[in-house]
């Protein structure tokens, strides 16, 4: 045990070290302060709870590390093979120790309805990439427990999901899908009318063909209205190389209804070497840095295009035989044993810990654009809304997040409001001051030298704009 711990903390200096490389030579003034999610009144952030369901992660375990992550919002999926092991009886006990004690920790859940019960003939498959069920007695099975699901929950979660990632099941296709959700739809609002639906938790955003058929039988069927979000997750080991494919998904649902709001619905990355996990990513060899990295560039790239973010997810899942997969999946922030207990938080807690909190509804997106003179440097502009200070937002995305980078030394020119302009890690939360020498102002326009930029997001913003400790 004692070596374990001491590999554990080499593990951890190692890291701290590689980190340390990429940070200025600069003299530190202060550390970014977190928030528990009860202090921060509303942001579009959300973390994932995802296989609860089937017992693959344990919240009574993660449950205390919710609150101070700061994230508003838990996904959470439903499952109906849970909730119902004998025809007609359901057993809600397991999510009534969870919903409520997590919105009492200031996080709301939205919860996916899924997936299919083989109590049923045609009831479909408990499982990812699972058959929706299709049997006339499948189908009033689901639905007598979608029902029962919105009745008990209505008051306590106000979004409802319907399934998860279709499109990995060959046999479904956009038309089939498009009658399955319409029909789980209706019943919802008929007993939650303000409820917010949410569709489609695609797994891929290229398959284009399956949404726009999908999209298209709700409009043969005067269904629109039953459409408020669609999710996404398209992972991709560079995660800026993306958006292309996302700006194309949303053209076509926006053909049909302008509306609706584009959502990250799961995305995160790996934190361990390809063969010791399972999953998105994991063909290639990723550790607990480049996680961090990633996952900050996933969030701040959605935030800087007013996409909302749900990261996945909270703890490492053990998938169990019987299932898509079988094996660790190591996207957790939480590093879990072999029992699903915590081990302890992974950097990339950390680096979410911050976003979470500095990135709440008081920090606006604006239009302004700042240059660089890098044209792999990925840039975003905010300001804060009460005292207009500034913050940009900056990031090398060339290649996916390696373990060493060297930063690039950048020079960038900013529109905006600053008196005493600061440098952010977000991985480490360390805020440094900028050399003076570095700094050249012209009105409100701020010339920056020599800034070094690596590859996750670093923040240059008016220090009157942070909460620092």
């Amino acid at each position: 045990m004692k070596k374990y711990l001491l590999f554990l903390s080499f593990l951890c200096l190692t890291q701290q070290c590689l980190l340390a490389q990429s940070q200025p030579d600069w003299k530190e003034v202060g550390q970014l302060k977190t928030r528990d999610a009860k202090e921060i009144k509303k942001s579009t952030w959300s973390i994932g709870g995802e296989t609860l369901d089937r017992d693959y992660t344990d919240y009574q375990s993660y449950k205390t590390y919710l609150g101070p992550l700061g994230a508003k919002r838990i996904r959470l999926q439903g499952g109906w093979s849970k909730c119902e092991k004998v025809k007609g009886t359901y057993d809600f006990a397991w999510l009534d120790a969870i919903i409520p004690d997590a919105a009492s920790r200031g996080v709301a859940p939205w919860v996916e309805l899924s997936y299919g019960n083989p109590i049923y003939e045609g009831g479909g498959e408990a499982k990812l990439a699972g058959h929706i069920p299709t049997s006339p007695e499948g189908l009033q099975g689901w639905d007598n427990w979608v029902r029962a699901m919105v009745t008990r929950y209505k008051n306590q979660v106000p979004q409802w999901e319907i399934w998860n990632e279709p499109d990995i099941n060959r046999n479904h296709t956009g038309k089939q899908i498009g009658e399955f959700y319409v029909r789980t739809a209706k019943i919802v609002k008929s007993i939650q009318p303000d409820a917010q639906l949410i569709a489609l938790g695609m797994a891929s955003v290229t398959n284009l063909n399956f949404v726009r058929d999908f999209m298209e039988y709700l409009y043969q069927n005067n269904a629109l209205d039953l459409i408020d979000i669609l999710t996404y997750h398209g992972y991709s080991p560079n995660p800026d190389v993306s958006y292309p494919h996302i700006e194309r998904l949303r053209a076509i649902v926006w053909s049909y209804k302008p509306e609706v709001i584009f959502m990250q619905g799961e995305n995160g990355a790996p934190s361990q070497k390809k063969g010791t996990t399972v999953g998105a990513m994991t063909d290639q060899d990723w550790s607990e840095l480049t996680q961090a990295k990633w996952d900050l560039r996933r969030m701040l790239g959605d935030n800087g295009r007013g996409i909302a973010t749900n990261l996945f997810t909270i703890s490492d899942i053990h998938y169990a035989a019987g299932d898509h997969m079988v094996g660790i999946n190591s996207k957790g922030l939480l590093k879990t044993n072999p029992d699903k207990t915590i081990e302890r938080p992974k950097l990339s807690y950390k680096a979410a810990q911050h976003v979470f909190s500095l990135f709440d509804d008081q920090i606006e997106l604006v239009k302004a654009k700042p240059a660089t003179n890098q044209s792999t440097v990925y840039v975003f502009q905010y300001q804060h809304r009460q005292n207009k200070g500034s913050l940009v937002t900056l990031w090398s995305g060339e290649a996916r997040p390696a373990e060493t980078y060297d930063p690039k030394s950048t020079t960038v020119t900013i529109d905006g409001n600053f008196k005493s302009p600061v440098y952010v890690d977000l991985i480490s939360g360390k805020v440094y001051d900028i050399p003076k020498s570095q700094i050249k102002k012209e009105g409100n326009r701020l010339v920056l030298s020599n800034i070094p930029v690596p590859d996750y997001p670093v923040l240059v913003a008016e220090k009157s704009a942070l909460a620092l400790k």
